[in-house]
């Protein structure tokens, strides 16, 4: 799930309800006279927005032809040299249900890790099953490790603009005596009652002095 911090700043108040009709409502409604101790105050709802974003599809295949290998060891030998021994060790697993034919093998010598593409579709399937394989390089024995290739595309990416339906945003809570967490009560009861056309309340968070960031989850 996407994660987006909104700012939210002195003397405002985030409410988000349980029905998203009775935000909607106090939305519609703008001013509130909310009893604040032994004073009125006259605030403001506004609908919550968050800033702009993006939405897209991320599709993820595992690719058959070709597989990912880590923990090559780095061997005083060319780069060309260590390519073909794990083309020819890739290329004799065939016999234990291995890749086979293969198509061409990158190789990073200082990240030890290379990719195997197999000449056959479906040939990487063989290595599912196990990610650690013994590797014969200069007359030593090593355990490499393999991973399948995935294939990432992006569909459908375009910008949005994010409304929360069921969180409202207060404005204009003026400076009272009171200590913020007695403030925060006094606003969810207000909002709570349904006589000021309010209702149940998940989360509330109130600011009176600075700011603070309040993360969302889409």
């Amino acid at each position: 799930a996407t994660k987006t911090p909104f700012r939210l700043n002195q003397n405002q108040a985030l409410l988000t309800f349980e029905d998203e009709e009775v935000a909607q409502r106090l939305t519609k409604m703008s001013k509130h006279c909310v009893n604040l101790d032994n004073r009125t105050a006259n605030v403001t709802v506004k609908p919550f927005e968050l800033d702009m974003g993006f939405q897209f599809e991320l599709h993820v295949t595992v690719s058959g032809r070709m597989i990912n290998v880590s923990d090559i060891p780095e061997l005083p030998i060319p780069e060309d040299w260590m390519r073909d021994k794990l083309e020819l060790h890739f290329y004799k697993t065939e016999q234990a249900e291995g890749g086979g034919e293969i198509e061409k093998v990158t190789y990073n010598k200082g990240s030890g890790t290379g990719v195997i593409t197999f000449l056959k579709p479906g040939a990487s399937y063989n290595f599912v099953r196990c990610t650690k394989y013994p590797f014969c390089a200069e007359e030593r024995w090593f355990i490499i490790s393999v991973s399948p290739h995935f294939d990432f595309h992006l569909r459908k990416f375009q910008p949005h603009c994010r409304v929360s339906k069921k969180t409202i945003l207060l404005k204009g809570v003026p400076e009272v005596e009171e200590d913020e967490e007695s403030v925060q009560d006094m606003i969810e009861i207000h909002f709570q009652k349904p006589s000021n056309g309010g209702g149940e309340i998940e989360k509330i968070k109130y600011i009176s002095r600075g700011t603070a960031y309040v993360c969302f989850e889409e």
